[in-house]
């Protein structure tokens, strides 16, 4: 904590208190459907090249609501066209193929069926998939918006995209494919256990596999130029998962911030293609968690345990065209689990804890608010908050019985975003079926119409 305090001076400390500071700041916010909700946003999306929305769990309505209303917004009055999510590729391209009214990928199996299946099959984000749907019905091509996954989990689903487009396209090439990509299969359902091997040194063959592969599938993608560009982009973001997943699960059994870094690596760097793909003019809406958005750099993560993330590398990027934008909850319910592949539960989120970021912005006494952390506005909480507090991030796996060593970090909130959305109270997601009914048969596809 030393490298945090050090360089708050007599200026930056408040003289009144801190709920008091952020009640003063505070603006009022509309309903979330309303749209003048979007309106009030509008200041984060003029201008900016990507725009970051978080959320402090990966099960609570109101930060999917509230991001849904404003990639709205972004799409439809700022011409922003790129919704990416923290997700995985190949899922959300079955997605994407639904809401820009494309041919679903070949072999492509139902999206978001795998563990945490609450945290994109939900009723919340479906409402979002069919207001995109429909507003793509009125235009065509680039004029279309998309979806569009970060994250590097489904490995087994990227191999099979790889393999199925030189399939069409060259089958020499996918013979070599089917080759390289030999090492990974065993593991390909179950990654994790491929780490647990690759420590040995017998194991370095798929990385120098793997990379070849990436390798050779951005050659095409270079020399095919706008040539199914679609199709090839695919092609090679699977590619680059498979790359870099392998990397990730050998780094999860050597420690550290390692593994962390190049998962969000990846999904900046993924972010990055998709923007220089889509032309000089293409503009972009992420939704990932609080974790993931708020600058590292100005949380325990990046100081004490080294770790960047997307926030941050966007910033270094795209400067003050990187919009961050968090969001914070005192109480409510929440959708969960108790441990990785566990059952989903609704479990109660405990009264933020004293002296944190929450329980200021909770005892300023509004239930809704936006807080502007930009500089130049709201100066004197700005300072008041730059001492660092505690904040608390809930993903997948919620413990409430450890809830201070699992669920909170030390953060300084006008570092980490450009604002701050407060709900005082919330409810938890709504998920959507997934297995199959009693009868034996699936359940309807997902989303709706596929």
């Amino acid at each position: 904590m030393s490298e945090f305090l050090d360089d708050i001076g007599p200026s930056r400390r408040p003289r009144k208190d801190l709920p008091q500071l952020i009640g003063e700041a505070a603006e009022p916010m509309p309903e979330i459907d309303d749209p003048l909700f979007g309106r009030l946003f509008d200041r984060f999306f003029d201008g900016a090249r990507v725009v970051l929305l978080g959320e402090a769990s990966h099960g609570t309505a109101e930060f999917y609501r509230a991001r849904a209303s404003l990639t709205r917004w972004a799409i439809e009055e700022r011409g922003f066209r790129i919704v990416a999510l923290e997700a995985d590729w190949p899922d959300a391209r079955v997605l994407d193929a639904h809401v820009r009214y494309r041919h679903k990928p070949p072999h492509a199996a139902d999206a978001f069926t795998r563990f945490p299946t609450w945290m994109w099959r939900n009723h919340e984000f479906d409402g979002f998939l069919q207001w995109l749907r429909d507003h793509n019905r009125f235009h065509t091509g680039a004029h279309r918006a998309g979806i569009y996954g970060l994250d590097l989990y489904n490995l087994s689903a990227s191999m099979r995209t790889v393999i199925d487009y030189l399939d069409r396209e060259d089958p020499e090439a996918a013979r070599i494919a089917r080759e390289r990509y030999g090492c990974l299969e065993p593991w390909a359902h179950a990654p994790a256990a491929y780490g647990r091997q690759a420590i040995s040194a017998g194991y370095t063959r798929c990385e120098r596999a793997v990379t070849a592969m990436l390798r050779e599938m951005l050659e095409r993608q270079l020399e095919a130029g706008t040539k199914d560009a679609e199709e090839l982009q695919d092609a090679a973001q699977s590619a680059r998962l498979v790359r870099d997943a392998e990397a990730y699960y050998r780094a999860m059994y050597y420690g550290g911030s390692e593994s962390w870094n190049l998962r969000d690596r990846h999904m900046f760097e993924t972010l990055e293609a998709l923007l220089e793909s889509h032309g000089p003019d293409a503009r972009a809406v992420v939704w990932a968690h609080n974790s993931h958005i708020g600058d590292a750099r100005a949380t325990e993560m990046g100081v004490v345990r080294d770790e960047l993330n997307i926030g941050q590398l966007c910033r270094e990027r795209w400067g003050e065209s990187a919009r961050l934008i968090g969001f914070g909850t005192h109480m409510g319910e929440v959708a969960c689990a108790d441990d990785w592949d566990g059952p989903i539960q609704i479990k109660t989120v405990q009264p933020s804890l004293p002296g944190s970021c929450e329980r200021a912005a909770h005892d300023c006494g509004r239930d809704r608010f936006l807080l502007d952390l930009r500089e130049g506005e709201n100066e004197a909480v700005r300072n008041a908050l730059w001492e660092p507090r505690l904040q608390r991030f809930i993903g997948v796996i919620y413990r409430p019985q450890s809830e201070r060593s699992s669920h909170y970090v030390d953060c300084r909130l006008p570092g980490q975003y450009d604002a701050y959305v407060w709900f005082d109270e919330t409810t938890a997601v709504t998920p959507l079926p997934t297995r199959m009914s009693p009868a034996g048969a699936a359940d309807e596809t997902w989303p709706t119409g596929l």
